[in-house]
């Protein structure tokens, strides 16, 4: 077993309203990415949370007549109940209203105010609330719309607390430049290299005219701004405050592999600002900074205002979870948008899911029912696979270079392609012609169910940080425990010694087994 560590994010949630199919999106990366490190055998933390403070959610209390408190308490349980639905592994988490997050953004604050790095002066400018982001004249469009969110910005003139941005400049630039791993995909890397090398303004991180937020410290006239506020949860969810206390020797392990999953919108948060941040606290940026798309409906964001976000919930309470996760992650290149259409989910779990996954695992327990009354044959000296296992080795082989870029959406055509190379095998091969009475065609009938049953032991294995209630129910016909059962730990190198030794003198299958992706019927979108 490694004993490397593995840190991933996702953003945490702002809670001024329920959660849509965006949020499960990049929950569901940093999901599969967890899963996968842990059954390679590193030491996983996956952070998540809510983002509960700010103007924003000020404003949205007071128009349901309810406090900022009342109104998180109430939203943040929605996002704890889709990443359940959905079957999010999370470690912790975090609300940016705990206590130790509080304790750890003063802390944060004084720090790099004694580094010399944060004063006190006025700002005078724009500020879109429903981004919460300050902005320059020069970015509006139209002289006064967010770029981002293409609302009309309100401009303000009060005291704040700057954060000197110019004075690391060089240093971030040099630093991105020499770790060209840092920001991915690459073309979003150039972005944030065209924005620092215009020039980075020093950065206002307080405010004076709401009160919902952490006060800052010996001046709690102005409270912190919410994006500082939200980005020290990174180091909150790790155990900062007890690292600077000598009280947690894993925190450098894990922050040094730290992997921040992230919209495209708030990049330059994280790619920028960020970094600037661990610079002043004396850390080191996060190992990775991963910028995925947008899921758009008919082309256009999804947002509250618009009215056209897909609920995650109704969804999966249709078709299940992992049907989301598979559709979410095979259907684009991380990096780019996309635009859910019901009717090609649909289309993509009937064909895929249906027909090619779940008809194979089916059949392949039906004939050996059938044929060896349940038992998976063992290995004998002549056993031929028709070199079907091959396409297997060769998806395990590049799997953690797939990983490394988040390459879902390939891993996941490798994956598909084998199912498809093992249907044809058993088509061809036509095991029900076969008669087991005559000995050199019955050692055929076997090889081909042994081939197809240690086949779908390694899809198990390959699908199971996407869809892990599929592959545990895979398992589970095959009375092997699931990927996830303690003390389990097989990387891409080494899972073929483990499947070798399972199967070595056969398995007895479950007598029955369910139909693990009912059809839809396209006419009147039900299953049957």
């Amino acid at each position: 077993m490694k004993n490397d560590y593995f840190y991933v994010t996702t953003p945490i949630y702002y809670v001024n309203d329920k959660p849509h199919i965006g949020h499960a999106y990049s929950t569901i990366i940093a999901d599969t990415i967890a899963r996968f490190k842990r059954l390679c055998g590193y030491k996983t933390f996956f952070l998540t949370g809510t983002d509960e403070h700010g103007l924003k959610i000020e404003k949205e209390a007071d128009s349901r007549g309810i406090t900022p408190k009342q109104l998180a308490d109430s939203v943040h349980i929605k996002f704890k109940e889709l990443f359940n639905a959905i079957g999010i592994s999370y470690d912790r988490f975090i609300r940016t209203t705990d206590e130790d997050h509080i304790r750890t953004v003063r802390i944060a604050f004084k720090k790099m105010e004694a580094n010399g790095d944060i004063y006190l002066s006025e700002y005078e400018g724009w500020y879109c609330t429903p981004c919460e982001t300050f902005l320059t004249e020069k970015s509006l469009l139209d002289g006064e719309k967010c770029p981002q969110c293409g609302r009309t910005t309100s401009k303000v003139k009060e005291k704040t607390y700057y954060l000197k941005l110019k004075k690391y400049e060089k240093r971030l630039l040099d630093y991105i430049e020499n770790n060209p791993g840092f920001i991915k995909p690459d073309f979003r890397r150039n972005e944030v290299l065209s924005f620092i090398k215009e020039g980075l303004e020093d950065l206002s991180i307080s405010r004076m005219s709401f009160k919902w937020g952490i006060p800052v410290p010996d001046d709690e006239k102005h409270v912190i701004y919410v994006w500082f506020d939200a980005l020290v949860n990174y180091l909150t969810g790790i155990g900062y405050e007890d690292y600077l206390n000598g009280k947690n020797p894993d925190f450098e392990n894990f922050f040094k592999t730290a992997n921040h999953i992230v919209g495209k919108d708030i990049l330059r948060f994280h790619a920028v600002y960020w970094p600037i941040m661990l610079f002043s606290l004396g850390l080191e940026p996060p190992k990775s900074v991963t910028a995925h798309g947008w899921w758009l409906t008919e082309g256009r964001k999804m947002s509250k205002s618009t009215g056209n976000a897909v609920d995650p919930i109704s969804l999966i309470e249709t078709y299940g979870s992992d049907p989301l996760r598979f559709y979410l992650l095979s259907e684009i290149t991380l990096g780019l948008d996309g635009d859910f259409n019901t009717d090609n989910f649909i289309l993509r779990y009937n064909s895929a899911l249906a027909n090619d996954l779940g008809n194979l695992v089916s059949r392949t327990a039906a004939m050996l029912n059938k044929y060896t009354g349940g038992n998976v044959p063992g290995r004998n000296s002549a056993f031929e696979d028709g070199g079907v296992l091959n396409t297997a080795s060769d998806i395990l082989k590049k799997l953690d270079e797939r990983y490394e870029e988040y390459d879902f959406a390939k891993i996941l055509e490798d994956v598909f392609k084998f199912i498809n190379i093992l249907n044809k095998y058993i088509n061809d091969s036509a095991p029900w012609k076969l008669n087991a009475d005559d000995p050199e065609q019955k050692r055929k009938l076997l090889n081909i169910l042994r081939t197809a049953s240690v086949s779908i032991y390694y899809i198990s294995y390959l699908i199971y940080p996407f869809m892990p209630e599929t592959s545990r129910k895979i398992n589970a016909i095959f009375n092997i425990a699931p990927f996830d059962a303690q003390g389990f730990s097989a990387g891409a190198d080494s899972i073929a010694d483990v499947c070798a030794g399972l199967f070595k003198d056969g398995l007895r299958i479950a007598e029955k087994t369910e139909i693990m992706f009912p059809k839809i019927n396209t006419d009147k979108n039900i299953k049957k």
